[in-house]
């Protein structure tokens, strides 16, 4: 069933929207040498039987510029945490002061800022090849439905022109999120 050239609009905004989306929380999982609770987010550990996100077996904070400091709210739970962050392939070393764990966030070094600005274009282009299937599909779906009659061909010129527009939109939005990201790791 093709559906109405309004849904096929909201559709693909929908997806075009969720690729920004996600393109924003890989962002906040990139390390920039400034501290950011969001670098723990990807970090799951066991508790009770259970695969969970940090964030729901502890508090994580900012202390100051570079260090980050996570609370268990079970004393049980420190070491699980400091090995799963350990664990975590982020490259971040915990120590721990009782209940408390401290981490320290290193200093990028000039080469490792150039490798996580390619990181940072390789994941704005798979953002853009993923807002450009949104518009594939849409234009599919648009000529379906010239094709089974059910719109006329100016309506038809009509909306592949808007959902052009919009997904130059979201490119456009791709590109600056990608800018500002890459200023923010080769500051010093």
């Amino acid at each position: 069933m093709v559906a109405s050239l309004p849904e096929i609009k909201v559709d693909a905004q929908s997806r075009m929207q969720k690729s920004l989306d996600s393109l924003k929380q890989e962002f906040t999982r990139l390390r920039t040498g400034r501290a950011s609770v969001g670098i723990l987010d990807g970090v799951r550990l066991d508790y009770y039987g259970q695969q969970v996100p940090l964030s729901q077996v502890a508090n994580v904070t900012i202390a100051d510029s570079r260090t980050l400091q996570v609370q268990p709210w079970e004393k049980n739970m420190v070491a699980v945490v400091e090995k799963a962050i350990m664990a975590s392939n982020l490259g971040l070393t915990p120590n721990v002061a009782g209940t408390l764990i401290r981490i320290i966030l290193p200093p990028l070094t000039e080469q490792r800022r150039k490798e996580l600005a390619k990181v940072v274009s390789q994941e704005g282009e798979t953002a853009k090849v993923s807002v450009r299937n949104a518009r594939r599909d849409a234009m599919q779906h648009i000529k379906d439905l010239l094709k089974n009659k059910q719109i006329t061909e100016d309506e038809e010129k009509r909306a592949e022109e808007e959902t052009q527009k919009l997904t130059d939109k979201f490119i456009k939005e791709v590109d600056a999120m990608c800018k500002s990201k890459e200023d923010e790791l080769l500051q010093l």
